[in-house]
């Protein structure tokens, strides 16, 4: 059974760091993993186009450099993307838009394992995860029992409803989302209006409060200092897509000026 490097350090309290990326090539990976600083990459698949071979390819990367992989599906066809995902070799799951505990209770039972004691709806699968191993066997199960599942707490009825979240067994870790919390509430785009802003404080100490560990996500290391003041030990920081445009308009803006 492959280790869950990312289980692993929730349950012995550690800190961990990731990144977020939307390109497929497994390249993008690699360089990742020569830098040896991140515990697991996550796949922004409810953003990313991709099929069902870069998953495979995408987890295989990871595994070479000892990381974790994380994917993040759309809630619209949720069940079939998270199974993939796994199956592929992802050893987490970040579903999205949840608006009521029983929503979250769904996903976790898309994650879980078949068993009566888990009472998820994880079959036996022969996917990459089980090739010429355990599919079935009381591993499986331990395996499929040890997926990390996050939630998004990103509409206005997951912040209204969060106490009841955070108390769901099954629930390792949640993260803040703060455009979809602004949209969900008639405020597109205003992450500092003071609505939004007490959301995302609620959010962050009630869950170190009761206990569940939140991400934190963040585009620079000068952002982490006011989450490790509140007690936040998760983070994930910058995305591919994110870091290339930046790079791209503040050198091309720069030497354009030089040029002509």
């Amino acid at each position: 059974m492959k280790r869950n490097i990312l289980r692993e350090k929730l349950n012995n309290d550690e800190p961990t760091l990731s990144t977020h990326i939307h390109t497929t090539w497994p390249s993008v990976v690699e360089a990742l993993g020569h830098t040896g600083k991140y515990d697991y990459v996550e796949f922004v698949a409810e953003y990313g186009s991709f099929d069902l071979h870069d998953l495979d390819n995408l987890c295989r990367a990871a595994e070479l450099y000892n990381m974790g992989s994380m994917i993040k599906v759309d809630q619209s066809h949720q069940g079939f993307l998270a199974q993939r995902g796994i199956g592929a070799g992802c050893t987490s799951v970040l579903f999205t838009d949840a608006r009521s505990a029983d929503d979250v209770k769904e996903c976790i039972k898309i994650a879980k394992p078949d068993t009566p004691e888990s009472k998820g709806l994880y079959g036996v699968a022969t996917r990459r995860h089980t090739y010429m191993g355990y599919g079935g066997s009381p591993e499986y199960v331990k395996a499929l029992n040890e997926t990390v599942i996050a939630i998004m707490i990103e509409k206005n009825g997951a912040v209204e409803n969060l106490e009841e979240i955070l108390e769901i067994p099954g629930v390792d870790m949640v993260q803040w989302g703060g455009s979809d919390y602004s949209m969900s509430i008639g405020k597109p785009g205003a992450k500092s209006d003071p609505q939004v802003i007490e959301a995302h404080d609620k959010v962050f100490k009630t869950s170190i409060k009761m206990g569940i560990p939140p991400r934190a996500e963040i585009k620079s290391v000068d952002e982490a200092k006011k989450y490790l003041d509140m007690g936040v030990k998760h983070f994930s920081i910058g995305t591919d897509i994110s870091i290339l445009h930046d790079y791209w308009k503040q050198n091309g803006d720069e030497l354009r000026r030089i040029i002509s």
